[in-house]
């Protein structure tokens, strides 16, 4: 798949899913660009804001297997994984497999599960394969977790670890509907008569691998790299920032800007689209001193901050 041919899909997937979730096309844009770039999503948002809807919504665009697991405190591992289960009539231990074998998984309220649980996604976020009883197991691709998360009400939670928190590609925010945007999601309720809307599938799982393979074609300067370099190394210099983001956090901040390209039609990377990806890319990858964490400043605002006292790139 060439870079038009893919530019025009990613078009044709956000016009479906708009269908369902209204005013939010950046929000759609960033998740498919989180897709292109073979990574997983954040949500940390208030209940509401359709956040479930956009998931599932999003997977039948696609033509992807998708699964749900509400996360609890008496989850257990093999609640995701799977478990192997004796055959009576065989006699032989067989692997029934849990709900992440799958193409997009929805973690909801993810924190709401002990870290034990959590764990259970760690290997498949990270190596997109899960070991069940020393035995190792693909999972399908493409594999994407979207993993929700409630930022007001922590009673009852457990804050997920930095180790997890860093293998998700980017974290996102919903946010309200404007007045005219409301009113537009009423009249459509309306206008349909029923709750669920109607999505047409304009892609395939084979055709995300495909555009995926053509994100790695996307052509990066040195001086781009060398950009990208220099803002995460001062997100870790900084007077207010006690970790700064991992190197694992640098290549997801290449990849999402790759991915911008080809959103846009380009096969080469701009400082635009590093500027436009590095705060979803590693606001969440940051670890703040305690005083500036009791301030209520945020990773955000450090993020923008680093970025703008860096000189920008000359693209040859």
């Amino acid at each position: 798949m060439n870079i038009n041919e893919l530019s025009i899909k990613c078009k044709e997937i956000k016009n479906e899913v708009a269908k369902a979730i209204v005013e939010k096309d950046e929000v759609i844009n960033k998740v498919i660009l989180a897709t292109l770039a073979d990574g997983h999503i954040l949500f940390e948002d208030f209940p509401g804001l359709a956040k479930t809807l956009l998931a599932n919504t999003y997977s039948r665009a696609l033509g992807c297997d998708f699964k749900r697991v509400q996360f609890t405190p008496d989850l257990l591992p093999a609640d995701i994984t799977g478990s192997y289960i004796l055959n009576r009539q065989t006699s032989q231990f067989e692997l029934r497999k849990g709900p992440v074998f799958t193409n997009i998984l929805l973690a909801d309220e993810i924190n709401r599960a002990p870290p034990k649980t959590q764990s259970a996604l760690l290997e498949a976020m990270q190596e997109h394969q899960t070991t069940l009883e020393g035995e190792t197991h693909k999972l399908p691709s493409p594999f994407m977790v979207i993993a929700t998360q409630n930022p007001i009400e922590y009673e009852g939670t457990y804050p997920l670890p930095e180790a997890q928190i860093d293998r998700f590609i980017m974290r996102l925010n919903v946010g309200y509907p404007t007045a005219k945007g409301e009113a537009e999601i009423l009249r459509r309720r309306r206008a349909r008569r029923k709750e669920e809307v109607d999505i047409n599938q304009v892609a395939s799982p084979q055709q995300i691998v495909e555009m995926q393979a053509a994100i790695e074609l996307i052509h990066v300067e040195s001086d781009i790299e060398d950009y990208i370099a220099q803002i995460v190394q001062n997100t870790r210099k900084h007077g207010q920032v006690e970790v700064g983001a991992s190197p694992r956090g640098s290549l997801a901040l290449m990849r999402l800007s790759m991915a911008r390209a080809a959103l846009n039609g380009r096969d080469y990377v701009l400082p635009d689209d590093i500027k436009e990806m590095c705060v979803p890319a590693l606001s969440h990858r940051i670890i703040l001193k305690p005083d500036p964490w009791i301030k209520g400043i945020k990773t955000e605002v450090i993020v923008e901050k680093v970025m703008s006292d860096i000189p920008v790139p000359k693209v040859k």
